[in-house]
Parts: structure tokens; C-alpha cells; sequence
């Protein structure tokens, strides 16, 4: 009750007191407070006695609860993390005994592997792994054709055994990465028959996967994004929003948030949980060509021809804008939560920081024969496809025409690019993606470029590649 209205007709009484002196008693108060006492009397009475009978009811009518969920039920905060912390060490102790490191004192293991957690969730961890690895055979790379037309993208599942590649023909297929042989075809559709035909009928440009293989994302020219289930390849849901084709799908790292990008220059975010649409971010000039995201509620995305890198702070409504490649910035791709790759038709791949609004190194030339510093420009052959090992120095790019794949090493300043050896394929590579260990390297080819036909490659194959990268601590 307000404060106002509680004291407004006590006051009165107190100012009759002053004036007039004691108020003579109610006896028809007393009565109504005896009867009160008495009824709360009765009242204790019988709800003491229900209480019992209820207790005995559920004695007969019930089963005994677990002594552990009332344990649980009580149990504060701090319990609760002493109990969660049991069972992580518990965990720990049997994945060290499967891998035969039971002599390894678990509490370096549990500080190695705390610190990785920090390191990663902060953004800074960066391991130096690019020295380890060899130039591969190639007699031993793996092709799997099955789309008719050129490839646009692929993606690896996070388990290694499976990908999922999609060309300008529609087809999406499901490969076993043990066999290399198709797992499942989803064939695309003819032009205008969209609402009957169970797939995409244009050109698919975009594809992600979330971490626990749960969704796989797809998008087209036709503005469409379909989401499927990646054991059954059935289709759950499909998203309009985007006014134009669909050119970067992104999906929040342990999450089922979703990034769209498309030429209609906006950013688009879904909520696979809900199948529902979150919100859309706006602030390209020009249609986005790539999108990528990592563990924070943010993604990163290239401009095309506005020559700008944006980064996309979901939580704090804002964006981070970044200036660099003299042309069409074309791919991206997160190293970590702090540093990031582009390449463009500048033919040049530049690695940034958050921190900077400039590069921190350009590598001009990165696909030109000649090498950098020659003077020669080679415009065919710009950086379309970028793919970083994540969180370490590991870098791979491609160009247009040359079909070369090139990978690099980083610094640990990110203030430099070394060429480690460089992998030949013909044909357009217009997608790259690094296996969740690093063990290979999934490389969509095809005859044509992805976003146009300016060029055709006759002799190229449209075919999905698997590029074996051997370790020199490993069997090659």
C-alpha cells in the first residue's frame, strides 16, 4: 500500500488524540479480534492436519524419490560447481587413460587444457603448426565428381567423415570422405518450379554447417535459404528475407545462430532454434561477396566493390569498418576472434587486426607467377577464395584462373606472410576449407567462375577435391 494512502487516515486519527485526548474502546473491535484469534486457531489446526494426510497419500500413492535429485534440488550454487568441476576432471582422467597418457599429472592437463579454453574464447590463441606440414603427393589427392555444372562451395562436417558440396546446377551431395564415394543427392530443380520441387532451382553460392552437425544451411540466386538435416539430407525450414542472391552463409561457432549476407548489401540474422528471423544489419555500399563468423555474437564481411571489411558487434548494435585492397574485395576468413584474411581482385591477401583500421601486411601479387615485386600484375587471376586452419598460422588462398593453391605461413605478430609450397589444379577454385584437424584441405573446382562465366576452362573438372596435407610428425 502507497505511502500516502497508508498514513492519510492514521494522521487524523493522531490529531483527534492531540485535540480531544484518548478515544474510548470499541468493545465491538475486541469481539471481531477474540474471533479472529480463535478462526486463525482453527485455521493452523486444520491445515497441520492436511498436511499430514497429504504426506500420506503421497507415501502410498507415489514411489521414494532418489536421495541424488533431492541432493540436486538442495544443492547451492557453489555445490553445483564443485559437483560440474568433479565431473570435468573425471572427464579429463578417462580421455588422458584412452590415449594412453595416464603417467601425464592431471593437473598439467587440466591447465593446458583451461588455458587452450581462455585463449580461445579470448581470441589469442594462436598455434604454430604451419612448419609441421609438407607439400603433398599428388597422385594421392582425391577426386569426386557428380555435379554437371561448376562447383561454388563445400563444407567439411565437424566430425572429418563427411562433406557436403553444391554447384551452379542446384545439386547438393553428401560425400563419405572414407569411401569418396556419394552418400546422397539432392538434384536441383527447373527455373519457375519452386514452390513444388523440394530443393534449390538456381545457382547454389553459399553453404555452412553448425559445429554438432544439427543444420546445414544453403543458399541461392533465388534469394532462398534452405535448411536441412544434414544425417537425412530432409529439408526442415526455408527463410525469405533477402532481396537478392544469396552470396555468404556463416553460422555462429557452438551455436545455431545464423549469418546471411547477400548482393542485396545486407546482413541477415536467424535464430535454427526457433527457425526464426532475428534482424537485419545494414551499412555495405555494394553487394557482400563473404561472410565468417567464430565463437562471439559477431560476423565479419567484405564489401565487393565498396572496398570495405566490416565487423558486426551483434551485442553492442554497432560495426567496425576497415579500409585496405585498392579493388573488389571478394573473400574473408577469421583466424581468430582478433585477426582475419581477405584477398581481392587486387590480387593481394591482407591479414588485420580488429585494432586497425589498415592492414597489418599486404602480400601484393600473391598469385601472379612472377612473384611479388616483379612489376607484373596478372587482373585474371585475383584472390577469390581464402581459408584459414583456425587459431593458428596456417593460411591457404587460391586464385581465379590459375587454379594454384597457395599456402602460407603467418606470423605470430600477424605482420607477415611466408609461401610454404604451392598445390596445381586446373580449373577455377572457388571454395576452400580447412578439416576441423588440418589433416586436408576440401577444394571446390570448377570450369567457370562462381559469380559469372567470363572465362570457361574446357579441360578443367567440375569436381569436388581432397588434398591430403602430411605432417612431418605423422606418416606421410
Amino acid at each position: 500500500m502507497p505511502f500516502f494512502i497508508r498514513n492519510k487516515g492514521r494522521g487524523s486519527d493522531r490529531n483527534d488524540t492531540k485535540k480531544f485526548g484518548k478515544r474510548p474502546k470499541d468493545k465491538s473491535n475486541d469481539k471481531i479480534s477474540n474471533f479472529k484469534r480463535k478462526r486463525s486457531h482453527l485455521d493452523e489446526e486444520i491445515e497441520s492436519e492436511s498436511e499430514e494426510e497429504r504426506e500420506v497419500i503421497e507415501r502410498r500413492g507415489k514411489p521414494d524419490f532418489d536421495d541424488s535429485e533431492d541432493e540436486k534440488e538442495r544443492e547451492t550454487a557453489t555445490d553445483k560447481k564443485i559437483r560440474l568441476t568433479k565431473q570435468y576432471l573425471a572427464a579429463l582422467k578417462n580421455e588422458e587413460a584412452e590415449r594412453g597418457d595416464a603417467d601425464v599429472e592431471l593437473h598439467e592437463v587440466v591447465s593446458e587444457r583451461l588455458q587452450h579454453d581462455a585463449l580461445e574464447q579470448a581470441g589469442r590463441l594462436h598455434k604454430i603448426v604451419s612448419d609441421k606440414f609438407l607439400p603433398p603427393d599428388l597422385s594421392r589427392i582425391k577426386v569426386m565428381r557428380g555435379h554437371q555444372l561448376s562447383l561454388t562451395c563445400a563444407v567439411v562436417s565437424p566430425d572429418g567423415r563427411s562433406a557436403f558440396s553444391a554447384s551452379k546446377d542446384g545439386t547438393i551431395i553428401k560425400w563419405c570422405l572414407e569411401t569418396y564415394k556419394k552418400v546422397h543427392v539432392i538434384p536441383g530443380g527447373r527455373k519457375g518450379t519452386e514452390n513444388k520441387h523440394v530443393g534449390h532451382t538456381s545457382c547454389i553460392l553459399a553453404m555452412a554447417i553448425t559445429s554438432d552437425s544439427k543444420f546445414l544451411a544453403t543458399g541461392d540466386a533465388n534469394s532462398l535459404i534452405h535448411i536441412w538435416d544434414p544425417s537425412s539430407c530432409q529439408l526442415l525450414n526455408t527463410f525469405e528475407g533477402h532481396r537478392k542472391a544469396i552470396s555468404g552463409l556463416a553460422f555462429r561457432k557452438n551455436s545455431h545462430q545464423l549469418f546471411s549476407a547477400g548482393h542485396d548489401r545486407m546482413v541477415k540474422i536467424w535464430n535454427l532454434d526457433e527457425m526464426a528471423y532475428v534482424e537485419t544489419l545494414l551499412g555495405h555500399e555494394d553487394k557482400i561477396t563473404a561472410i565468417d563468423s567464430l565463437t562471439r555474437e559477431r560476423a565479419v564481411t567484405c564489401g565487393g566493390r565498396d572496398r570495405s571489411v566490416r565487423i558486426w558487434k551483434v551485442l553492442e548494435e554497432s560495426q567496425l569498418v576497415f579500409h585496405g585492397h585498392m579493388n573488389s574485395i571478394d573473400c574473408v576468413s577469421l583466424i581468430n576472434e582478433t585477426n582475419f584474411v581477405t584477398g581481392g581482385e587486387d590480387n593481394c591477401i591482407c591479414l588485420w587486426s580488429v585494432m586497425k583500421k589498415r592492414p597489418l601486411f599486404t602480400y601484393k601479387n600473391a598469385h601472379n607467377s612472377s612473384g611479388e615485386g616483379s612489376g607484373q600484375t596478372v587482373e585474371e587471376n585475383w584472390v577469390t577464395a581464402v581459408a584459414s586452419l583456425q587459431y593458428t598460422d596456417l593460411i591457404a588462398s587460391a586464385g581465379s584462373k590459375d587454379g594454384n593453391i597457395r599456402l602460407w605461413k603467418c606470423s605470430a605478430d600477424f605482420r607477415s606472410l611466408t609461401p610454404l609450397f604451392s598445390i596445381p589444379l586446373v580449373g577455377f577454385v572457388n571454395s576452400l576449407q580447412f578439416s576441423p584437424e588440418g589433416d586436408f584441405l576440401l577444394v571446390s573446382v570448377g570450369q567457370e567462375h562462381r559469380l559469372g562465366r567470363w572465362w570457361r576452362i574446357k579441360q578443367a573438372k567440375n569436381a569436388l577435391y581432397l588434398i591430403p596435407l602430411p605432417r612431418k610428425d605423422k606418416d606421410s
